[in-house]
């Protein structure tokens, strides 16, 4: 084992053997307890003992995983290495509000954030969508308060990663979907029929030309790189509110009440010890 990982597969038969002769069979990946306790009882005390087992009937005694845990230990590949994910077929962007909101533009700028935050997410995923979602709720625990959940889908002319386009698309769904007289607890953003960017098809007559989708895409990665390196919403949309004060004071502010602190990755949220 080095570096904290160990190549099975890469090792010498007689090493790998000498291996797995020396590790209990309670110190295998998925083996708790009770199932060490069982298998000692059928005399598989090693993981060498458990590769020279019988899969059948390892399979019939306890279960499918362990088996194919048996066979890996052996050398035998059950599942293969995902090198990299597939794209997501759906993206969602939504959070509760820290209370109930009642106005369009506290909810033009909850949308908007979840806009950007939607296609930041379609960018990390090197792909572009088709459909958007914009979604509101209202409580719906509570009997006295008056129910409606509407939702509406646009279909994107040309499939877009871009901002400032599904920005737009998100507003004018919720103009169509916003009443008045309903109390909001919840609004959200979703995008589908994602598709790759390399196979986009452009229209021949959009007033988008390439070139300046070109400098769009490289403005928005400017972007993405400074919210990355300085925080997020270091730079955002004026529609997602024009100061950070409005953003962090807004009644459609999430509802983070319960949010553990991000320890390991801002700074601002290390805690201080102070010694007198």
């Amino acid at each position: 084992k080095a570096q904290g990982y160990c190549n099975l597969p890469g090792l010498d038969p007689l090493e790998r053997q000498r291996y797995l002769a020396e590790t209990p069979i309670g110190e295998v990946w998925g083996i708790g307890r009770r199932w060490s306790q069982k298998l000692e009882t059928l005399g598989i005390r090693t993981a060498l003992d458990l590769s020279r087992a019988d899969p059948s009937r390892i399979r019939s005694t306890f279960n499918v995983i362990l088996e194919r845990t048996a066979l890996e230990l052996r050398g035998v590949l059950c599942l293969a290495l995902e090198e990299s994910p597939p794209p997501r077929q759906q993206i969602i962007a939504s959070r509760s509000f820290g209370g109930l909101v009642t106005d369009l533009e506290s909810l033009r700028q909850s949308v908007s954030t979840h806009a950007a935050r939607a296609a930041e997410k379609l960018r990390e995923d090197g792909s572009r969508a088709h459909l958007l979602t914009v979604f509101l709720h209202t409580p719906p625990f509570n009997p006295k308060e008056p129910q409606y959940h509407p939702q509406v889908t646009l279909r994107l002319k040309t499939p877009s990663r871009d901002t400032l386009t599904l920005t737009q698309a998100a507003l004018r769904g919720l103009e169509a979907i916003y009443r008045e007289g309903f109390r909001y607890q919840k609004a959200g953003v979703m995008l589908g029929e994602m598709t790759r960017e390399e196979r986009i098809q452009t229209d021949l007559f959009e007033s988008e030309v390439a070139a300046s989708r070109g400098e769009r895409d490289r403005l928005l990665a400017t972007m993405d790189r400074i919210n990355r390196a300085m925080g997020r919403h270091t730079l955002w949309t004026a529609s997602q509110g024009l100061t950070a004060k409005e953003q962090a004071e807004g009644n459609w502010r999430m509802n983070r009440g319960n949010l553990s602190p991000a320890y390991t990755t801002r700074w601002n949220e290390i805690p201080r010890v102070m010694a007198r």
